[in-house]
């Protein structure tokens, strides 16, 4: 019997037979590798993996260094941050993605949850109706969304869905801060701008940004200070590019309105400063989901393990 096999890096999914079936004609078994938040564990349960199949769990250096038969590492998803690519790269070790699992459906419909639930106060009237009271909504500020302006960081397939959903809500001025998208790319009732810009001009800020060392934090205390006073901060990209404490300060001042929030600078957050802020609307980084993003991600780590084991390489390398 074989002793080839591929790993994947639990959390994973509810079922991963997919993967199963899809590798076992070429040799290679599947496992589950719970390793308890112990490093060591992780380090030596891949050690004899040739491929591995990660969502969220980083791999750094040291527990890359312990992969001795790896040819490949296969993220269920885009971003690769939480992957050490210097030292796959050096020990030959292929880091490859799933961009194109349609996920932008599912985000852009969660930021437009978020935005709702947050700009029609969905959370607390329901909180409040629960607990006895009725007809309060004049106590807390509603604003119309038809007319409003939404700035966009980030303007990639995400953003655009977004732009799609909010024109539908009378939303017709957008302001885009995306140095990755050229000026005249951009649709007729859409705008470049820096960020002061967009912090000063935008009802809606929604970010849609990856998480790069240039990006930490680019909505910090200084950004929120020139925003205006009943803007709404939405929050499914990354976690670091929001200043959590200035984000909490601002909300407490009554600087923005409210904000909902997706992603978290540490996950699980239960020591962030937004969870006790007034009107924040939080989910467990949960936006990219629905059972047929699951099983378009694990379709498209398969076929991206396939080509590395049968071509040596993968149409979505990143190294």
């Amino acid at each position: 019997m074989s002793d080839r096999k591929s790993v994947v890096v639990l959390p994973g999914y509810a079922d991963h037979g997919l993967e199963a079936a899809a590798l076992a004609p070429y040799g290679l078994s599947v496992e589950l590798l719970d390793w308890q938040d112990d490093r060591s564990r992780l380090a030596a349960g891949l050690s004899q993996a040739e491929i591995i199949f990660v969502r969220d769990t980083p791999l750094d250096a040291p527990v890359i260094a312990a992969m001795t038969r790896a040819r490949g590492i296969v993220r269920y998803g885009v971003g690769v941050d939480t992957i050490d690519l210097k030292t796959a790269r050096e020990r030959g070790i292929i880091v490859t993605r799933v961009p194109g699992y349609g996920a932008e459906i599912e985000v852009a419909d969660h930021t437009l949850a978020l935005f709702l639930a947050v700009r029609r106060r969905i959370v607390s009237r329901d909180r409040s109706v629960r607990a006895g009271a009725w007809q309060v909504g004049q106590a807390e500020p509603i604003a119309r969304i038809a007319g409003s302006t939404a700035g966009l960081v980030g303007f990639g397939r995400i953003g655009q869905a977004v732009v799609h959903r909010l024109r539908a809500f009378g939303i017709s001025r957008f302001l885009v801060h995306d140095p990755f998208v050229p000026p005249d790319r951009l649709p007729a009732d859409s705008v470049a701008v820096d960020l002061p810009t967009l912090a000063a001009g935008s009802d809606l800020i929604t970010l849609h940004a990856p998480a790069t060392p240039r990006n930490r934090h680019v909505i910090d205390a200084a950004f929120l200070s020139r925003a205006r006073p009943g803007a709404i901060l939405v929050n499914t990209g990354r976690g670091p590019l929001v200043d959590e404490q200035a984000l909490a300060e601002a909300l407490a001042s009554g600087r923005i309105l409210g904000a909902g929030i997706d992603v978290f600078e540490t996950e699980p957050p239960w020591n962030s400063p937004l969870l006790a802020a007034p009107n924040v609307v939080v989910s467990d980084h949960a936006a990219w989901y629905s059972e047929a993003t699951v099983e378009a991600l694990q379709r498209g780590a398969v076929e991206q393990a396939i080509q590395i084991l049968t071509t040596g390489t993968a149409s979505e390398r990143v190294n």
